[in-house]
């Protein structure tokens, strides 16, 4: 039975598979559109100061397989931070429980980028999605892949089942060239014993796991494998058990949104993750995951529109993890 709240139609919760997503994807684009001109895109990433701030997408997919999706569903544009969670998953299968203790699992409560927490506590990330922990990731990986950046395409490859996704030279070297708060934060890093590496080298290799291109279709279907922990998870070598899927989980709850992660939570009740690049993808455990973009950031780096649509699909069809 399908009935109205709102201007946005959802399925009577009695019958999960009567749930027209479809319907209701189409129905918060038309309710969120007065959000459309708000806030602006990452300007301080040169690269990202040229893309089009006019545009959205959104794609759900199924754990049975089902897939919806609206407006600019298949524009790939450039995760940010989104890849830290593929370099945490790998990281989790190279090292395990020996992870955490190069990196916490703490919410930070201040910018991705800050500084003075990473001072104050000697070297030691809060958590893998500040930049500070996701430098520590691309070292951890650079010392124990022999093809870094080809493996790291490859894990992405096998969860998207597309391999033509690649990095973007281009902000890649637009985000060195401005990039002197993240070497502040590596030369801190180095300084506390916290990375191994050559900073150079592992600087240019985070940037470069920062400049991949997903669109929101791949990005949902990149995210399924997280989803549902209860299947065996095991892509391009990168093998976790439904404990750490379920523990990655909840570091995306906890620390997803750089220091808004407990608004989203507030708002949304998903874990999921963002990037300043405008993408925002979630995850309702064992039910779907969902992705959505648009470039146009309020003053914590996160999508307004991103924020608003996911706020509503939660809302409306009553499905969180609360």
């Amino acid at each position: 039975m399908m009935f109205s709240k709102d201007n946005i139609i959802f399925a009577d919760k009695s019958n999960k598979c009567a749930m027209d997503y479809q319907q209701i994807l189409e129905n918060i684009y038309q309710t969120i559109l007065p959000y459309a001109k708000e806030g602006k895109q990452a300007d301080y990433i040169p690269a990202l100061a040229k893309v089009n701030p006019d545009q959205f997408g959104m794609c759900l997919h199924t754990v049975h397989g089902e897939v919806y999706s609206i407006e600019q569903a298949d524009t790939r544009f450039s995760i940010q931070s989104i890849s830290k969670v593929f370099a945490l998953a790998m990281c989790l299968s190279l090292k395990g429980h020996e992870l955490w203790e190069r990196v916490g699992k703490e919410p930070s409560g201040t910018a991705f980028n800050s500084l003075v927490q990473l001072e104050v506590e000697k070297g030691l990330p809060r958590n893998p999605f500040i930049n500070a922990g996701a430098i520590v990731l691309a070292d951890i990986l650079l010392a124990n892949l022999e093809h870094p950046e080809e493996e790291f395409l490859a894990f992405i490859h096998a969860l998207a089942g597309n391999d033509t996704i690649g990095f973007n030279e281009e902000v890649a070297m637009s985000e060195r060239e401005k990039g002197y708060l993240n070497a502040a934060i590596a030369n801190l890093l180095k300084y506390h014993g916290r990375i191994e590496g050559d900073i150079e080298r592992v600087l240019r290799f985070y940037f470069l796991m920062c400049s991949v291109e997903m669109s929101c279709r791949e990005l949902s279907q990149a995210f399924l494998a997280f989803t549902d922990h209860r299947k065996e998870f095991s892509y391009a070598g990168v093998n976790l058990t439904a404990s750490r899927v379920k523990r990655m989980n909840a570091i995306m709850q906890t620390c997803g949104f750089y220091d808004e992660a407990g608004e989203f939570s507030y708002w949304v009740g998903l874990p999921g993750k963002s990037g300043v690049g405008g993408g925002i993808v979630a995850i309702y455990p064992s039910q779907y995951s969902v992705a959505v973009w648009s470039p146009r950031l309020n003053g914590k780096g996160n999508s307004i529109m991103g924020i608003k649509a996911l706020e509503l699909l939660t809302t409306e069809t009553k499905e969180s993890i609360f």
